[in-house]
């Protein structure tokens, strides 16, 4: 992985703090706007520096959220009210267009 930045960190972080209730983004929407290289760079980002952040916003495009995670990551999404169907969030619905 390329080294990266407190300026590409912290932009990352914005743009997961600026994901509104019921809505997601996905790794790759963040790394594009972020302008990383790889949506494996916003995941690493998510890993290392979220704990304060809407961390259950952010999602794979599939709307699967990661089997560690899905349980409670679809729990918080749903007390939000994005929008889901068997286990997956509906992103054409819940996907955030900036």
């Amino acid at each position: 992985m390329p080294a990266v930045t407190e300026a590409q960190v912290e932009a990352v972080r914005a743009l997961v703090a600026a994901i509104p209730p019921g809505k997601v983004s996905t790794y790759g929407d963040l790394a594009a706007e972020a302008g990383l290289s790889s949506p494996r760079i916003v995941g690493w980002i998510m890993r290392t520096d979220s704990a304060d952040l809407p961390w259950h916003r952010v999602v794979p495009a599939s709307g699967r959220p990661a089997t560690g995670l899905r349980s409670r990551q679809l729990a918080k999404l749903r007390a939000e009210g994005t929008p889901i169907v068997d286990d997956r969030v509906v992103m054409r619905d819940a996907r955030l267009t900036r």
